[in-house]
């Protein structure tokens, strides 16, 4: 069996970015340089016969090349707060690619994903971590924005977890035209 995801791989120059946000943040656990990406779909545990169909599948998506930008910070879990992340500036392409393989994914029986899509990169996980120091962080980077970049490919990545967090591997990328 192999966990897999689609994702986008982020430029040097927006990781670092990201990277310099990752203090601040009693008991957070911040995510290293080879673990930030933008999920663009969550697969999980397949084996090696439905890895190659998704492949196939992931292969025949064409849309076109678009510009992003990552924008703002944010957490998830409300009062209990889980993770801190970047998010993304609105963007009609990188929702069509989503969608397109959310559809690939759909069309090889694999279930709807679980929850709505929000294009964002997780910047850290947290444990115990008191509201209101994460609405400070939040705060205190609100202005953040990455500057603009080119998409020009997707990619499966698989993910393997150990004792020292998730290593992600690139398995295939996936032009974009």
């Amino acid at each position: 069996m192999i966990r897999l995801f689609v994702a986008l791989a982020l430029p040097d120059m927006v990781a670092q970015s990201l990277l310099t946000l990752q203090s601040g943040v009693p008991g957070a656990r911040w995510s290293t340089r080879e673990q930030l990406h933008l999920t663009l779909r969550f697969i999980g545990d397949v084996d090696e016969r439905d890895a190659a169909s998704i492949d196939e599948s992931l292969a025949s998506i064409s849309t076109p090349r678009f510009t992003l930008e990552l924008k703002a910070v944010g957490s998830f879990g409300g009062k209990s707060p889980r993770a801190l992340w970047a998010g993304v500036k609105p963007n009609d392409a990188l929702l069509h690619l989503q969608r397109k393989i959310e559809s690939a994914i759909q069309r090889l029986g694999f279930p709807a994903a679980e929850r709505k899509y929000t294009p964002h990169v997780t910047l850290g996980r947290l444990r115990a971590t008191a509201a209101g120091r994460v609405m400070d962080y939040i705060s205190d980077h609100a202005l953040y924005a990455s500057g603009p970049f080119q998409v020009r490919e997707f990619a499966l990545f698989s993910s393997r977890l150990t004792p020292n967090g998730s290593i992600y591997v690139a398995e295939r990328e996936y032009a974009l035209a």
